[in-house]
């Protein structure tokens, strides 16, 4: 059974920092990319940032460029992302996706939600002003 445990979220002040982590278990493949979304309260859900497994190559939405930073331990299968810098539009669910179908990734749309083979249930981040 697939599971995608998000964790890390709370409350932080604007200017803040938070760090997200999510745990794979149970993939029928090999992990080929990893990405974080977020959904505010409605909004639709976006996604933020990207990684390659293989590549480790990475694709950031514009407006958390520079601020936030994925990673991803292929070892503990752990998906992490550094949220520096939080603004309060930065607030809102948090989910971690995985993609374990091949592709290639200069051309996929991997801040897309259909890219994604699996997801988490997420883990909510307030940031206030």
């Amino acid at each position: 059974q697939v599971q995608l445990v998000e964790s890390g979220g709370g409350l932080v002040q604007s200017g803040g920092s938070l760090r997200l982590s999510c745990s794979v278990t149970g993939l029928p493949s090999p992990l080929y990319a990893m990405a974080w979304f977020r959904q505010a309260p409605g909004k639709e859900r976006e996604g933020i940032a990207s990684i390659s497994s293989n590549l480790g190559a990475t694709s950031y939405r514009n407006s958390v460029r520079d601020r936030f930073t994925i990673s991803l331990d292929k070892d503990k299968k752990t998906l992490h992302l550094q949220m520096n810098s939080l603004k309060p539009e930065d607030s809102g669910m948090y989910y971690c996706a995985a993609r374990v179908s091949c592709g290639d990734w200069y051309t996929l749309y991997v801040l897309s939600q259909s890219t994604y083979d699996y997801w988490g249930r997420g883990t909510q981040v307030t940031v206030s002003s």
